[in-house]
């Protein structure tokens, strides 16, 4: 009877070094995967943000293109009236040269005509300029908020990324791919701070 006494307390010491250890293992493990737990609900708000980011910035390289093409048509409205000016400029002079010598008076006023277009042609000059430098200067303005776009639009992929294999760490319960999915998403940080670095 006591030896039966000394291998069941030989047994349960055993028994309760066993549970002592698996209670360890499933608080380590518990512990790593609130760490996943947190890890991803951040990495999911940042791709939030950058998705945001990235819609926003390619609405406004849409509407600095449409402003850009629409400036553009204005210059060409311009540099169409332009030539319109210079058209009538180009017969008053005509029509001043031949009446020269038998209508000075007709002459003299045919040319002040030509005078006059050539004078406002100037002016519809300038303004066409400045409607190119205004195309031109939307244009940059869509190509820098485009580049904003890029640079989001890849942090959200990279995001996802690092949240797909949390999600797969999680049921599969191997921390190497979890460790992989962190990492994507450091990436997808990297692209989430250039995307705002583009702004200075």
């Amino acid at each position: 009877m006591p030896e039966d006494e000394f291998e069941t307390l030989e047994f349960k010491e055993k028994l309760e070094e066993a549970t002592e250890r698996a209670v360890e293992a499933a608080e380590k493990r518990e512990s790593w995967v609130v760490a996943l737990s947190f890890s991803t609900a951040i990495i999911a708000v940042f791709a939030a943000i950058a998705s945001m980011q990235s819609g926003a910035f390619s609405n406004q390289a849409l509407i600095q293109k449409n402003e850009a093409m629409l400036a553009q048509a204005k210059a060409s409205d311009q540099w169409a009236y332009f030539q319109a000016k210079g058209i009538k400029g180009i017969v008053y002079s005509t029509q001043a040269a031949a009446a020269k010598t038998s209508n000075p008076a007709l002459s003299s006023e045919a040319s002040k005509e030509a005078d006059r277009y050539s004078a406002e042609q100037k002016e519809i000059s300038e303004e066409a300029k400045k409607l190119e430098e205004e195309v031109k200067a939307r244009n940059e303005d869509s190509d820098k908020s485009l580049e904003h776009h890029h640079r989001f639009a890849y942090a959200v992929t990279m995001f996802q990324v690092g949240i797909a294999l949390s999600a797969i760490a999680a049921l599969s319960r191997q921390k190497i791919v979890w460790i992989i999915g962190l990492g994507i998403g450091l990436l997808g940080f990297v692209y989430f701070i250039d995307g705002f670095r583009l702004y200075f």
